[in-house]
């Protein structure tokens, strides 16, 4: 691929230095000043040309971690391998880093050195030029670099025609890429996903066959990327993408019947995470994780029930198995996995619709997401909407019609006002 420049005047691209990020134009500026080139690289340009809001600015650089630090006294380095400096503007955290050069070839993040599994590692070249930081980056629409100062945007690879032509384009031979580091066959279903971008063919063509080496790549890892695909507000579209390329089995295999045709659940759990993404509020991994675990869970719980165990004790034990069983390739949060069995334990108790137990349930912690996919199994089993009816009910009516529902009238011995020196009651 040729590395000739095109510099894109702010009169043919539309991007106004106000579209970017005030601290990242500032960063840029400052080390501008001090002698060190410095543009605002990754996505953000990208976004801006697509009409998206960037979710964060970044900034390569030719100034050394230490140089950054030198500019701006309060930045501070991470990393071990590749270090990078954070710049902090109060809550703003500008993350800069120090041009590549091409004999990188490891993934994103740069710690890659041998050879494993079918794929080609190398290490980190540390310090390029501007060119080669370009052509070392995945895709092509990902490797343009905006200098706020002169409103320009310096194009290495053909980004930008191909971000106009809504083209997803690998730089460099895609098999190759891929097998440098796999992860990036998730992104690129992420990022036609998440920007309604055409993957390019030669782009698309080798993932199904490549898509196994995603088992050499570690669990945390393939976790952070699972996230962002699922988290990012296209997470229906997201999870077929990664069926339709033969990349969902190789992150849980047989964790699903078919994955082709997923049960209405699982399916309705994705597609209400998009809508709460859509109007800003708050989504967790741990709901998703309890709706993709289920149909696993639940036919594992029904075997020790029939057994005679007790249904909240065969659920938390159904639980514990399944995660283990097919968590091996995703390494899933604890945090995560015990929220989603504390959902599957708050199902049977919604069977209880009298008595105190009853009152108790709407002010426990974990009530609203039990509540919510108590709904998403009720459009399963018929049978379980007269019950979530209820508990919707119950949810909507004053305090009067509510312990007329729970205790069929007032309550003989309401709960007496707490003292503030009382602390608050244990869930």
């Amino acid at each position: 691929m040729s590395t000739s420049l095109r510099e894109i005047p702010r009169s043919e691209h539309g991007i106004a230095r106000k579209s970017i990020s005030r601290e990242a134009a500032q960063v840029t500026e400052r080390l501008q000043q001090a002698g060190f080139k410095a543009y605002v690289v990754g996505g953000a340009a990208r976004d801006v040309l697509l009409g998206v809001t960037p979710k964060d600015f970044d900034v390569g650089t030719d100034a050394t971690p230490e140089e950054v630090r030198g500019v701006f006294r309060s930045a501070r380095l991470i990393g071990r391998r590749f270090r990078l400096a954070h710049v902090r503007f109060g809550r703003e955290i500008i993350e800069v880093a120090t041009f590549r050069g091409l004999g990188d070839e490891g993934d994103d993040e740069g710690d890659r050195s041998v050879e494993k599994g079918g794929r080609v590692l190398r290490d980190n070249v540390y310090g390029g030029s501007v060119a080669e930081d370009a052509m070392r980056r995945d895709f092509t629409a990902n490797a343009l670099m905006y200098d706020p100062a002169t409103e320009t945007i310096l194009d290495y690879v053909g980004g930008y025609d191909d971000i106009l032509a809504n083209r997803l384009k690998m730089i460099g031979d895609p098999e190759t890429r891929y097998r440098e580091d796999p992860v990036r066959m998730l992104r690129a279903v992420r990022f036609v996903t998440k920007l309604g971008m055409e993957m390019d063919p030669a782009t698309e063509a080798p993932i199904r066959e490549l898509a196994p080496l995603l088992a050499d790549i570690p669990p945390a890892r393939l976790l952070d990327e699972l996230l962002k695909l699922l988290l990012g507000g296209r997470a229906w579209e997201g999870f077929r993408g990664l069926v339709r390329y033969g990349l969902w089995e190789p992150l849980f295999p047989e964790l699903l019947a078919d994955p082709a045709a997923p049960p209405v659940l699982v399916e309705q759990a994705l597609k209400n995470t998009d809508e709460r993404v859509a109007q800003n509020k708050p989504v967790t991994p741990g709901f998703l994780f309890a709706a993709l675990f289920w149909p696993k869970a639940r036919a594992e719980a029904r075997s020790r029930i029939d057994n005679g165990q007790p249904p909240v004790e065969a659920l938390a034990a159904a639980g514990e198995k399944v995660f283990d069983r097919y968590t091996k390739n995703v390494a899933v949060h604890r945090r995560f996995s015990t929220m989603a069995k504390e959902i599957w334990m708050f199902q049977p108790r919604f069977e209880r619709q009298r008595g105190k137990r009853a009152a108790r349930l709407l002010g426990e912690k974990r009530f609203r997401a039990a509540y919510d996919f108590l709904l998403l199994r009720a459009l399963e089993d018929p049978d379980l909407k007269d019950m979530a009816d209820w508990w919707t009910k119950v949810q909507e009516v004053d305090e009067e019609q509510r312990n007329e529902m729970i205790f069929g009238g007032p309550r003989k011995n309401p709960p007496r006002k707490r003292r503030k020196n009382q602390g608050s009651p244990q869930g």
